[in-house]
């Protein structure tokens, strides 16, 4: 594959425009990472590296996706298991809708949260979306004063919010992911973290990967940016959906949003799913089980609902995005490749049939994937 020259062709210039500040790019293919290359700076004055720690943010969630599937193979769930097994504040649930709060008519299930059709949602507009606004605030101002909910104790908080929708009928981006954390914690009987560190990071060496960033690596984290009203990118101090740089181990360890990573460590984990579960000799998931993970699982008609731009094209499957449709993706990656992205510009895509996939890591709010990542991926997969 000759792409060093056309994805610097198009990366450092933007890098030198100073959108992003710093931007480290990788290409797997075969197997193999055949291109790695970081851009511009980690923070001013010092060169952004392969050591560099980025927040995943919404990347967390492939992670917390594998750990569920653990749990799966071993045999300790069954994805059609009613949430409220586990966390009991489930049970009952309402949800709201036309200004009334009606009793869901089954409960929600561990598939469910999924494939965010669990009507758990993220602070926002409408009755349940203020209302979880007001659970997510506390836990904000617990962790500002140093003491912020437990996953499970944050989890159980979630429990007494209605819910958007009525469990299965819909899909909406929410905090179903950072619930399934409270239940890999349950059922597995370790924190969360831990049971991330032995079942997944741990076995693929990803040594740099946590919930948090010690002392001794604080240096090597990278500095984020925001673009101020006039158009200035300037440095911004994270605090977004209760996510903070943090330097010692939370109580919190969300599964939505709270992992922190290079790009060398998760490039392991990206190859692993393009292994069909298997890094380089090491078995971290089954074959089957990365095919149901990478499964457009959402109705279509329910995956209308879904306003993103990045999502035009794609459905869902387990916490990921799956492409079905290449024309209005506008994507050279082929039908069924899959991946996800994070708030701050984080975003890997895999694609089976090409034995390819592409890392992109930026720390630039509102990110996401956005035409300056569809444009690279499009650069990378022309040439094959």
């Amino acid at each position: 594959m000759k792409i060093s020259s056309r994805v610097a062709d198009y990366v450092d210039p933007a890098v030198k425009k100073g959108f992003p500040k710093g931007c480290a790019v990788s290409v797997i293919y075969g197997g193999d990472t055949v291109y790695r290359e970081c851009f511009g700076e980690e923070r001013p004055g010092k060169p952004l590296t392969e050591g560099s720690i980025f927040r995943l943010f919404s990347l967390s969630k492939a992670v917390t996706s594998a750990a569920v599937m653990k749990l799966l193979e071993d045999g300790k769930i069954e994805l059609r298991y009613p949430l409220k097994w586990f966390i009991p504040e489930f049970e009952n649930a309402v949800y709201a809708k036309d200004g009334e709060l009606l009793p869901v008519s089954r409960d929600i299930t561990l598939s469910d949260l999924l494939t965010m059709r669990s009507g758990i949602p993220y602070p926002g507009g409408g009755t349940a979306g203020e209302k979880m606004g007001a659970v997510w605030g506390k836990q904000h101002d617990l962790i500002s004063q140093g003491h912020g909910m437990s996953t499970v104790d944050f989890a159980r908080e979630m429990g007494s919010v209605p819910l958007s929708f009525d469990p299965g009928s819909r899909w909406e981006y929410g905090s179903s992911a950072d619930v399934l954390g409270a239940v890999t914690e349950i059922v597995s009987g370790k924190r969360f973290g831990d049971f991330i560190r032995d079942s997944i990071t741990g076995p693929l060496g990803m040594d740099d990967t946590d919930f948090y960033v010690p002392q001794s690596k604080k240096e090597r984290l990278v500095q984020c940016y925001n673009f101020g009203e006039k158009g200035e990118n300037l440095p911004y101090t994270v605090d977004d959906l209760c996510i903070r740089d943090t330097f010692e181990r939370p109580a919190w360890e969300s599964g939505g949003a709270g992992l922190y990573s290079t790009i060398t460590d998760y490039e392991k984990f990206v190859s692993m799913l393009l292994g069909e579960g298997t890094y380089k000799g090491t078995r971290i998931l089954g074959r089957k089980t990365v095919e149901l993970m990478r499964s457009p699982m959402v109705p279509v008609d329910q995956i209308k609902g879904a306003c993103w731009d990045s999502m035009v094209g794609q459905n869902y499957g387990a916490l990921m995005r799956v492409l079905g449709d290449r024309d209005k993706a506008g994507q050279l990656a082929s039908v069924g490749s899959f991946g996800w992205d994070g708030w701050l510009g984080c975003y890997f895509s895999v694609d089976p049939e090409e034995d390819l996939a592409m890392l992109m890591f930026i720390q630039q709010t509102n990110q996401g994937c956005t035409d300056f990542t569809r444009k690279l991926q499009n650069i990378i997969w022309s040439h094959l």
